[in-house]
């Protein structure tokens, strides 16, 4: 078997110059990943490659593929995601998949970006203070979820734990969703990559996958984002969506 013209060319774009070592120490594997991720999957994309290469991305942190996630930030600088584009995925990913996990992918970013000769900081994204955030983040989360599930889920968590629901308000939303840099829809899309690439959040996907419809996500949409998530996160957590 040999790589496809049409992998070869979406390879070519995306890492320019760029030489695998496994094309000399494991010949077999990539020809049939290259062809699979490259080509194959791509002829039932439904998305933009910005968007793919950011859906991506989130899922790769969510995996704690770190190495695999530096290739493909090169990528999406490449083909045009803007270096707070790809902070805000960082970002977005430490209230889903925690600090711990996420504290690698932040140096690691960094590195690419400065390699690449863009200052740090970068420009602040943030909306809310202290004294805002929690307000804020609820009332985009009413936006994003329904204000009925919310008042819901407030009313029916026991006394010991309302304070999740607080935290989740004011941090998750006030402190993320409110910043700018992508809209919600793409958030929400970011979200749903990094939910299912975890595994074990079912419950959490599904109510995902109603914000997601919410903000205009549509199911072609989330079909198309599972879809391009497949080589990089298998066929497990892809058929359990």
């Amino acid at each position: 078997m040999a790589i496809s013209d049409r992998a070869r060319e979406i390879h070519d774009e995306l890492f320019p110059g760029h030489i695998s070592s496994l094309k000399v120490t494991d010949p077999e594997l990539i020809e049939y990943f290259d062809n699979f991720a490259f080509d194959e999957v791509l002829r039932h994309d439904g998305l933009d490659t910005r968007t793919r290469l950011m859906v991506q991305l989130a899922a790769m942190i969510a995996c704690q593929a770190l190495s695999e996630y530096r290739v493909m930030l090169g990528a999406a600088l490449t083909a045009g995601v803007t270096p707070i584009g790809i902070k805000e995925i960082v970002y977005q990913a430490v209230p889903y998949v925690g600090m711990a996990r996420v504290f690698d992918f932040i140096h690691a970013t960094n590195e690419v970006l400065t390699e690449r000769g863009i200052p740090l900081p970068l420009e602040g994204q943030s909306t809310t203070t202290p004294e805002t955030r929690e307000e804020k983040g609820l009332a985009v989360q009413k936006a994003i979820v329904g204000a009925e599930v919310i008042d819901q889920m407030y009313a029916s968590a026991p006394d010991d734990e309302v304070h999740f629901q607080h935290l989740l308000s004011a941090n998750c939303f006030g402190d993320h969703y409110t910043r700018t840099g992508l809209d919600l829809g793409m958030r929400e899309l970011l979200t749903f990559a990094m939910l299912i690439s975890l595994g074990g959040c079912e419950a959490q996907v599904k109510g995902h996958v109603a914000a997601n419809v919410n903000v205009g996500n549509d199911r072609t949409r989330l079909l198309a984002v599972i879809t391009q998530l497949l080589p990089f996160i298998g066929y497990p957590r892809t058929l359990n969506c």
